[in-house]
């Protein structure tokens, strides 16, 4: 990786720790801070090695085998030669909902998930344009940001959840009142608050990597007609039928919000309007010499 790629990785474990451990310390002090740091640790160990695995654990996502999708699986390989990058592998997620996103800690341990809805959905020029996009999160080296954050969130958002059920069952019953108030006011703030700042670093690390992916996949593939559509259809189609089943904290990582309308995650945009990302389609592809 590069060093800015080391720096930003960097930055966002050492956040998301910290975010961790003052959440331990809210809920057991000092000793509460010490189990989150070691929590933390190997969470920031597993996420980095072992991200990709578990995002596609999440979605029940399957590696295909290249006789299972050839046509696929050609798309993939040429889209990848033409980025400069090894061929990822490509997985297949078990939903109706069509979408797709790349994992990966880097190039050359990638993977391509689509949905078995976005396969019936898109005719191939379409479907190249939404490979395209995801081949260029992984040539722009966006996944492992991506795939951590949305690890590392999950993890944010498991343990202010253990809160709300600590506060529920009367787990801060002990002799000094004041610290058992203090406690529950302080998990009370965290099961509002951190999810907040989950869905605040996904937007962060999301929106303006989106514009980037669309524009440097419209050049791969020559097609951002292609891809403008597929977003339009999309869109439509996750508004139809968001995804009921999976994990808020990945909602960047899909090429469009599949859990619009019945999640925590609707609150906050994690992606452009899909509007404005047509928008700039059209101004590429002008700049490029193609009609719309």
């Amino acid at each position: 990786m590069g060093l800015g790629l080391w720096i930003r990785t960097g930055v966002l474990m050492a956040f998301l720790t910290g975010l961790l451990m003052a959440i331990g310390y809210v809920l057991g002090n000092e000793t509460g801070m010490l189990f989150a740091f070691i929590f933390a640790l190997m969470m920031n160990f597993f996420s980095y090695w072992y991200s990709d695995k578990i995002v596609l654990t999440w979605y029940r996502a399957r590696i295909l085998e290249e006789d299972e999708a050839p046509e696929l699986y050609e798309i993939v390989r040429s889209l990848a030669q033409e980025a400069g990058i090894p061929t990822p592998k490509v997985a297949l997620v078990p939903t109706e909902t069509p979408n797709a996103f790349a994992t990966g800690r880097n190039p050359r341990h990638a993977v391509v998930a689509v949905t078995q809805g976005l396969l019936r959905l898109l005719n191939r020029d379409e479907l190249e344009g939404v490979i395209a996009h995801e081949i260029s999160h992984i040539k722009n080296r966006d996944i492992l940001i991506q795939t951590l954050a949305a690890v590392l969130a999950g993890a944010i958002i498991m343990v202010a959840r253990w809160a709300g059920w600590m506060l529920w069952l009367g787990g801060f019953g002990g002799r000094d009142r004041d610290r058992d108030a203090s406690s529950a006011l302080g998990a009370i703030l965290l099961i509002v608050l951190a999810p907040i700042a989950a869905m605040l670093i996904q937007m962060a690390i999301s929106r303006a990597r989106e514009y980037l992916a669309d524009e440097t996949g419209a050049k791969l593939s020559g097609k951002p007609w292609a891809l403008a559509r597929a977003l339009e259809k999309i869109e439509y189609a996750v508004s139809m039928r968001p995804l009921k089943e999976g994990n808020p904290a990945t909602a960047h990582m899909f090429i469009v919000n599949p859990f619009r309308g019945i999640s925590f995650a609707e609150l906050f945009s994690t992606h452009p309007p899909t509007q404005k990302r047509i928008e700039r389609l059209r101004k590429i592809a002008e700049e490029m010499g193609i009609a719309f």
